[in-house]
């Protein structure tokens, strides 16, 4: 198993940054890669970015690409996400998880076999 715990999260103005961690415990030598995700009220969990944490490799969605920025540090077993400009849409529960693989499909939910727990991020306008 690998546990992952997410912080960072909290209530931001609109034009500001956060900056989301993940930490990952457990059987870290399975995971391949690791996800960002959010999910609104009443919408489906969105793809954000997933880096590569041999290669350090990335892939951002559009949607939030010179935005979003995912990153690791190997040497901690964390992952973050960068946001920066956020928006009130970006309100949201915000997700780290784990895959086995690094490919196309990499911002598919079902590539990914262990989430964190979530954390809320919340922007005021």
């Amino acid at each position: 198993q690998v546990q992952l715990v997410e912080s960072g999260g909290g209530l931001v103005q609109a034009g500001g940054s956060l900056r989301l961690s993940c930490v990952a415990s457990g059987r870290t030598f399975s995971s391949k890669a690791m996800g960002w995700f959010r999910q609104a009220s009443g919408k489906e969990r969105e793809f954000l970015g997933a880096i590569n944490w041999s290669h350090g490799n990335t892939y951002h969605a559009d949607s939030v690409k010179g935005r979003f920025t995912v990153s690791r540090d190997n040497a901690k077993n964390t992952v973050y996400l960068q946001m920066n400009s956020l928006k009130s849409e970006d309100t949201a529960t915000y997700y780290c998880a784990s895959a086995t693989s690094w490919g196309p499909g990499i911002a598919d939910t079902t590539e990914y076999d262990h989430w964190g727990q979530g954390t809320q991020v919340t922007v005021s306008s």
